[in-house]
């Protein structure tokens, strides 16, 4: 593991304020190794560089952290190669996260990932959604899984009674926005700084209007 990569990693995180243990670096960093090792042959990302991956893949998923500090149970759907779930595992041990794709390669890798890096906080599931009625969570989340409106109608039945949306966007969601149904409450919306990372970042929070 390379000292460019532990400094990269470290300096992002003090720009964010975050106080991570060296067990907790290293697990994230061996990561990203992984998903190095497993892109050859899964396509889990378009970025070949571990550099680029530590802003892109790590510091993004990571600027969730905020948003999920009282929830107990979190589900990170269309999970991909596991961002934002896998860094949010490592940083948050407490946290109950299902990653859940529909695609078998990507829950492959998930759940050889989970083992390797000792996430006994992580469920795996492989299936569409919609598909999905066993489990409620207090977060559902993803990034750059659908549409607003769509991420809306596929999972609002994976809600708990208090639960909300944590949308990671990209750049202003202006659009999305006037298509969020009327019985839904866009409560927050926060333009993120990542480091290493130059692109804009929203944060889109949602809940179900009560009664």
């Amino acid at each position: 593991m390379s000292s460019d990569l532990k400094n990269r990693l470290k300096n992002g995180l003090q720009q964010m304020g975050l106080e991570l243990d060296a067990a907790q670096q290293l697990l994230l960093l061996e990561y990203i190794a992984l998903l190095k090792k497993w892109n050859a042959t899964y396509n889990l990302t378009a970025l070949r560089d571990e550099a680029q991956m530590v802003g892109h893949h790590l510091l993004d998923s990571l600027t969730l952290l905020p948003y999920v500090a009282d929830a107990a149970t979190l589900m990170d759907v269309g999970s991909g190669g596991g961002m934002p779930g896998i860094p949010t595992a490592i940083c948050r041990p407490d946290l109950h996260i299902t990653l859940l794709d529909a695609n078998t390669k990507k829950t492959t890798f998930l759940q050889q990932a989970v083992i390797e890096l000792g996430l006994n906080n992580v469920t795996v599931a492989t299936g569409r959604v919609e598909a999905m009625h066993d489990k409620k969570v207090d977060v559902v989340t993803s990034r750059a899984f659908a549409q607003l409106d769509d991420f809306i109608a596929l999972t609002k039945h994976l809600l708990n009674e208090n639960g909300y949306w944590a949308a990671m966007k990209g750049v202003y969601p202006y659009e999305e926005l006037e298509h969020v149904p009327a019985d839904v409450d866009v409560f927050r919306i926060d333009r993120l700084q990542v480091p290493d990372l130059n692109a804009e970042r929203h944060m889109v929070l949602m809940r179900p209007q009560k009664g």
